[in-house]
């Protein structure tokens, strides 16, 4: 009966008992949840090459200066030959000898090994000769060398294209002589004629002033009739004589031998010339011998040229 009533007391006092060290301790479900969280965010986390290249030179550092010991293998295999820690190889007495092993030196990058010696002795030697590179790496071409420049290609083009007409009037009035007019052409088959005749003639006997335009024609029926060739020789007999075939067919299906043209260095030098130099003198030619002027596009009939302003372009206007 006392028992119950004491039992009784108890369940009413207001008296609140400590927590025990085993609750203290204990891992509530939220603590729990975020340790998990970080444990599996440290196994899924991946090391960076740079963390990685850490890891490893601290590993080997570690390495090289710890001692050997002396369970290892090689130590015991030293032991017997007299080795002792501390004590140096070989001959016994040497001052000289090493206690230390030799330092490591880790190597970066992919370049031979002597290819840091050669650059120095290199650099050395040709100290002056790198300073005028550099020198030279520092000069830019600045904005208005940029611009001269520009425009100095695009003037050459211009007198290009210049030498090209220039040289087409040139072969016109030299046709001319076979019954052509100022362009080459001629009433009724006459410019036929006249492209033979020219054609017909050796390249080294034509005026070098217009002999380019006559070799640059016959490169392109020479790679024409090659195209040709090329596109009818997997269908046509090489036997086959066809009765209506000139020249220049027997040429393309190879059963006439071509004369090959030989170089022409006067041509070649020629052409080396600027090009303002190679219009003056077409312009002259045409003006001292057919008293025609390129720029007012008119053949006058006296050698006095009455109404023309002058020689170059300039004085046209």
């Amino acid at each position: 009966m006392a028992s119950s009533q004491e039992e009784e007391d108890d369940y009413m006092s207001m008296a609140i008992p400590e927590p025990s060290s085993t609750l203290s301790r204990s891992e509530t479900s939220v603590r729990r949840v975020a340790r998990q969280k970080r444990e599996a965010e440290a196994r899924a986390h991946q090391p960076s090459k740079a963390e990685i290249a850490h890891q490893a030179e601290t590993k080997r550092d570690e390495a090289l200066n710890t001692s050997l010991p002396s369970t290892s293998k090689g130590f015991q295999m030293m032991a017997k030959l007299g080795f002792k820690a501390g004590s140096a190889l070989g001959r016994q007495g040497n001052e000289h000898a090493r206690t230390e092993p030799l330092g490591v030196v880790v190597k970066e990058g992919r370049a031979g090994v002597g290819l840091e010696g050669e650059k120095k002795r290199k650099f050395r030697e040709g100290v002056g000769v790198q300073e005028g590179v550099e020198e030279g790496n520092k000069r830019r071409e600045t904005e208005g060398e940029f611009r001269e420049r520009q425009g100095r290609e695009r003037e050459d083009k211009r007198l290009e294209g210049m030498c090209w007409g220039a040289m087409k009037v040139l072969e016109g009035f030299e046709s001319r002589q076979d019954g052509g007019d100022v362009n080459g052409q001629d009433h009724g088959d006459g410019k036929v004629e006249a492209e033979k005749k020219t054609t017909a003639k050796p390249t080294k006997q034509i005026n070098v002033l217009w002999r380019g335009l006559v070799r640059d024609r016959q490169e392109k029926e020479w790679e024409r009739r090659m195209r040709y060739d090329l596109h009818q020789s997997l269908s046509r007999n090489a036997a086959y004589d066809d009765p209506d075939e000139d020249e220049q067919d027997r040429q393309a299906w190879g059963r006439e031998e071509e004369e090959v043209e030989e170089e022409d260095g006067e041509l070649e030098e020629f052409k080396q010339l600027e090009p303002a130099e190679r219009l003056r003198s077409m312009v002259e030619y045409l003006r001292n011998k057919w008293r025609y002027c390129f720029w007012c596009k008119y053949q006058h009939p006296d050698e006095e040229m009455e109404g023309c302003p002058g020689l170059t372009e300039d004085e046209h206007g």
